[in-house]
């Protein structure tokens, strides 16, 4: 999901307002008749809800491409929380609004200048919108395409219209909140991929920099001739990679795609995987990210990713880094979102259950073909070294895509038991078999994080398999 800013006061009814706007989004039941309640409501779903000016204000001064993807703003709204004194306000940039532009001054006399403060404020509310878009888009250089004007007042700012003209400022187009393209545009921009991506990117980089650092394992297992990464260097590394995308979508999101991915897998080229344990996750994410160093480096492979692909590829490299305990982080849940059409766990146990008799998991084949455009007929080796092989060779009739699902294929291989046997006879790669190819989050009661991906990465995995 993308994360939104929405400065809104609710004047009327806060859950009908909620609905209009967010209603193709989210369901109903979070939406509360108490702005107050639906503000915490909405929070823990990504949108940031300010009720006044000042709030707003005070949201957008720092880090806001950190916070927020997207931004809806009403015209109307309230200069400061009803529930401060006047004389309380202090926000610097508030007071210079009413001062510069509404011709507020002090008075001396305590009756005269609440006069002169409260009318100051009633006619900054009647435009405070405005003011938020123009320092947003003009101070903060902020894109406008990631703003809408949501407001049933538009008609009521004939002044603030004649501004923009005369400053020739294009105004942005006001749509009232139960026009269905609100709704269409919130969905739109929600579910925008390449959005989520970064914000999961930008959540999961803020969540690992709070972990000690005895949680980071990457150093265990480089090459001891290599430095060793502190603390220092693993923050550094998370800024880059929290910071890579832009804000604004590029008209071609393949190509930072493939140059974040390239950071990404950097640090994996003194790494060595082969010294882990075989046969766990450590195991199977480490060699996955040690490949997509490789490739990274040598090859084109990675020139037409999509956003999934990245989530997963960034899943797996802090998985490999770091120590993260079973369970789903609400990063990892969010880069997951990513993937269409996740398996429940009947279809997981109908694919890959330990009853092998019905199994369905195609690691045969998918191994057999692997194997077999290598040049292979003979020999059986690491799924991975096949794939590493293949690469090597350069076959330029082989797509990136086959390498890119490989990939994914690695983590179904790295994580089972058992292994492959080869029949000793002339037609060898038609007759592979598996020996006791279970994996071992079936294993477990509760749905843990290897059965959450492997679930979301099935489809990806075996494209070709129907279900």
């Amino acid at each position: 999901m993308s994360y939104f800013l929405w400065v809104e006061d609710f004047e009327g009814d806060p859950k009908a307002t909620a609905s209009n706007v967010l209603g193709s989004v989210f369901n109903v039941s979070l939406f509360d008749e108490d702005k107050r309640a639906l503000k915490k409501n909405m929070k823990a779903q990504g949108v940031f809800i300010e009720l006044t000016l000042q709030d707003g204000l005070e949201f957008i001064t720092s880090d806001l491409d950190k916070k927020v993807d997207y931004i809806i703003l009403d015209i109307d709204l309230p200069a400061y929380p009803p529930d401060i004194a006047y004389k309380d306000v202090t926000n610097e940039e508030f007071l210079h609004l009413l001062e510069t532009f509404e011709n507020y001054q002090k008075q001396e006399d305590e009756t005269a200048n609440e006069v002169a403060w409260k009318t100051a404020c009633s006619e900054l509310k009647k435009i405070a919108g405005f003011y938020l878009y123009t320092k947003l888009v003009v101070e903060m250089g902020f894109p406008k395409q990631h703003i809408l004007f949501c407001s049933n007042h538009a008609n009521q700012t004939e002044s603030i219209l004649k501004a923009f003209k005369t400053a020739k400022i294009v105004l942005p187009k006001i749509y009232e909140k139960a026009d269905p393209f609100v709704q269409h545009w919130t969905k739109d921009h929600y579910q925008n991929p390449y959005s989520r991506l970064r914000r999961g990117i930008i959540e999961a980089c803020r969540h690992l920099k709070d972990h000690p650092e005895g949680r980071y394992r990457f150093k265990r297992f480089i090459n001891e001739t290599e430095k060793q990464p502190g603390l220092d260097d693993v923050h550094d590394y998370l800024d880059v990679l929290a910071n890579f995308l832009p804000l604004r979508e590029p008209e071609q999101p393949a190509v930072f795609y493939k140059l974040l991915t390239r950071t990404l897998a950097h640090e994996w080229e003194a790494a060595e995987p082969q010294r882990l344990d075989r046969q766990n996750e450590l195991y199977a994410f480490s060699w996955i990210m040690k490949m997509t160093r490789n490739w990274s480096a040598h090859s084109k492979i990675f020139e037409q990713l999509e956003a999934p692909d990245v989530a997963y590829l960034f899943i797996v490299n802090m998985r490999a880094m770091f120590e993260l305990g079973d369970k789903v982080l609400p990063y990892e849940r969010h880069l997951l979102s990513l993937f269409d059409r996740p398996l429940d766990e009947s279809e997981m146990s109908k694919k890959c259950g330990s009853d092998h008799s019905d199994r369905q998991l195609p690691l045969i084949e998918n191994y057999a073909n692997t194997l077999k455009k290598t040049g292979n007929t003979w020999q059986a080796i690491n799924f991975h070294d096949a794939l590493n092989n293949l690469q090597k060779n350069k076959d330029n009739t082989i797509e990136s895509e086959f390498f890119i699902k490989g990939l994914y294929q690695a983590f179904w291989f790295l994580t089972s038991k058992g292994g492959v046997y080869l029949p000793p006879n002339e037609d060898r790669i038609k007759t592979f078999s598996v020996l006791k190819y279970q994996f071992k989050y079936f294993d477990y009661k509760e749905p843990n994080f290897i059965f959450e991906l492997a679930r979301h990465i099935y489809r990806p995995s075996f494209p070709e398999t129907k279900s």
